[in-house]
């Protein structure tokens, strides 16, 4: 319930990674240019659907979304909802994230659409982090909590939040005490990490992703919330490609890619946490419950196999480097 899937021939690289593990998913619209109506949205949907039908069998929905900017107006959320593809609008901060230079400047900007998302139960998909250079990196989205969230959820309290990618043990219980109206998704590598991954031994550009890495005690309580059954938390895999080079530069890019293995990974992290029976409706049912989709009939089989990561992954002429490249995993999709 939350991807990155880019454009072109780097999306077409990718997009069966996704499509072999997931019947569907709520794609990003952070690209460059950004998709910022309801005429984008559709056009970028039929891209994806003929690369679909080029490069693969599997049967696989895009679920698109727009991105919010200072001048979005309330006809395009009226428009975007009629048309039946688009389920949420994102919230970038500007300048809090990749291609996010035309995101929010000041959410008050915004009241006049966020109301009408309201009335048109439109959900709000927040990357939430300020992008004050004065907060601490660590804290950013701990501070988003009190400075932008609380006042849009008791600004709107019938707008529906997906509070994207938590990391902190604040968004957690913030999500658990709000309403109904409020969801989180849960990306792997914040249940498979915590910060100290990024630089034992040195400074390992591959785990950087934004928001950033925390502090064991959030990566505990992380986990806590994946597993305990709350349906306001479910899957989403912010598995965001870059290629080695941008990776590995002097201004690395953030963003891990996961899609490769992702629903391995999740079986790894909730077997390792004595939960493997609750994997499937964190999975599967939660967050289309949230986004009052119909719940998916066909299913997929892992069997307990071990398998070798490619070391790296082709993507549009360029290598793409997957998390836990040249190691093992434990679980395996069966064909």
């Amino acid at each position: 319930m939350h991807l990155h899937l880019r454009d072109g021939e780097q999306m077409r690289a990718v997009l069966s990674d996704t499509a072999r593990r997931f019947a569907r998913a709520i794609v990003m619209p952070n690209l460059n240019p950004p998709v910022i109506t309801t005429e984008l949205a559709l056009a970028y949907n039929g891209r994806i659907s003929r690369a679909l039908a080029a490069n693969t069998k599997m049967q696989f929905k895009p679920l698109m979304t727009l991105y919010l900017t200072d001048s979005t107006e309330t006809s395009e959320i009226m428009k975007a909802k009629a048309s039946g593809v688009i389920h949420g609008v994102k919230f970038y901060p500007a300048r809090s994230t990749t291609y996010s230079y035309a995101g929010v400047t000041d959410i008050a900007k915004c009241f006049a659409v966020l109301e009408a998302m309201e009335q048109q139960s439109m959900p709000l998909l927040v990357h939430g982090e300020v992008n004050d250079t004065e907060v601490d990196v660590f804290d950013k989205e701990k501070i988003f909590i009190d400075r932008v969230l609380i006042p849009i959820t008791q600004r709107f309290p019938d707008l529906r939040v997906i509070f994207e990618h938590i990391t902190t043990k604040e968004a957690v219980e913030f999500v658990k005490g709000a309403s109904e109206n409020i969801g989180a998704t849960i990306t792997a590598h914040h249940l498979l990490f915590n910060r100290n991954v990024m630089f034992q031994g040195g400074i390992h550009p591959h785990y950087y992703c934004l928001p950033v890495l925390k502090r064991e005690v959030h990566h505990l309580a992380l986990i806590e919330a994946a597993i305990s059954g709350n349906p306001k938390f479910f899957l989403g895999t912010d598995s965001a490609p870059h290629s080695k080079n941008t990776k590995e530069s002097d201004c690395g890019c953030a963003g891990i890619y996961t899609s490769h293995a992702a629903i391995e990974l999740y079986a790894e992290i909730f077997e390792q946490a004595g939960a493997l029976g609750k994997l499937e409706e964190f999975a599967s049912f939660f967050g289309a419950d949230f986004y009052r989709l119909p719940r998916n009939n066909d299913s997929i089989t892992l069997i307990k196999e071990r398998w070798d990561v490619p070391m790296e992954l082709e993507f549009a002429g360029k290598a793409l480097v997957p998390l836990r490249a040249g190691e093992s995993m434990s679980w395996k999709i069966l064909d």
